[in-house]
């Protein structure tokens, strides 16, 4: 196997991983708003993840960079973490998780527009048709599950949360690589101080949780849902294009859904099923297919 293939290899298996852990984030969050206010939920998951990730580059002994390198980190982490789960954490204290993650499938198209907006990627009519294709069928899947009344406010917050979260994958792209670890433990200082300031605003109450099932939930969301998710987004990010990478968002509600399928042994629809099946080929379409390139004809040669 050459080292490309086996890279690629890595960074598929990468971008599964990433969708089991990240596909219950939305559920644990929910858990999380039931006792802890939203900025300070958000600010509590940040601020321990980060911790983790400091001890982390503390015991490797790396070395922080600096100048635009240290700029971007910071960048990222104000628009992904600061204001992009602001606007997440207060949304999901009003919509459900379900809602959350249908909204949360536009991010592939965002990011797609941003990355050619800022000159990164090139426009492909592979990514946007597979977008739109994959956005129609996670609607088609569980679009029945929304519901006909949802808050104007939170549904404009999650599409404002998303735009944050894509610009902010797109702008890392334009600044020099770092080590995953270290541009995560800056990205999610900076994005904790944030919340927290937000959260002495809004006059919120601090307090540590009270129940197992928010300490339970609490727990996931920083080691697998932050630390491990964080970590992989950005492992999967600098090797594929920022827009390839965003596909994971629509892969979370299906996650999602055959979690709780499996765990409250409920019945899949043949609605679902037909559904994933456009939901996945649009992701091959636009994250995984590439146009085939032509053939090398080899000019005839005239014998005299």
């Amino acid at each position: 196997m050459t080292d490309n293939k086996r890279t690629n290899g890595l960074t598929i298996l990468a971008f599964a991983i990433m969708i089991v852990l990240g596909g219950s984030n939305a559920v644990a969050v929910r858990f999380s708003n039931q006792e802890l206010p939203p900025f300070w939920g958000a600010a509590f998951r940040f601020s321990t993840a980060a911790v983790i990730l400091w001890a982390v580059v503390l015991v490797r002994r790396k070395q922080i960079p600096r100048g635009r390198a240290l700029l971007g980190m910071v960048i990222y982490g104000t628009l992904t973490v600061g204001v992009s789960y602001a606007f997440l954490y207060w949304a999901l204290v009003y919509v459900t998780a379900t809602v959350t993650m249908v909204v949360g499938t536009l991010v592939p198209l965002i990011t797609f527009f941003l990355a050619w907006a800022h000159g990164q990627e090139k426009f492909r009519w592979r990514g946007l048709i597979g977008a739109l294709i994959s956005f129609g069928g996670i609607l088609f899947s569980v679009g029945g599950e929304i519901g006909s009344s949802i808050p104007l406010l939170p549904l404009l917050a999650l599409l404002a949360g998303g735009f944050a979260l894509a610009e902010g994958s797109v702008l890392i792209k334009s600044y020099p690589k770092s080590d995953p670890v270290i541009v995560n433990a800056i990205a999610l200082t900076t994005g904790a101080v944030i919340l927290f300031l937000l959260s002495l605003i809004a006059g919120e109450v601090q307090s540590l949780p009270g129940s197992s099932t928010t300490w339970i939930a609490y727990t996931y969301l920083v080691v697998g849902g932050t630390v491990m998710l964080f970590y992989l987004y950005l492992y999967v990010l600098q090797r594929w294009t920022a827009s390839a990478t965003s596909y994971s968002f629509l892969l979370f509600p299906v996650w999602t859904i055959l979690l709780a399928s499996w765990l409250t042994d409920e019945v899949l629809s043949p609605r679902f099923l037909l559904g994933g099946v456009f939901l996945l080929f649009g992701v091959w379409l636009g994250a995984f297919s590439r146009p085939r390139k032509p053939k090398n004809i080899e000019p005839a040669v005239i014998q005299g």
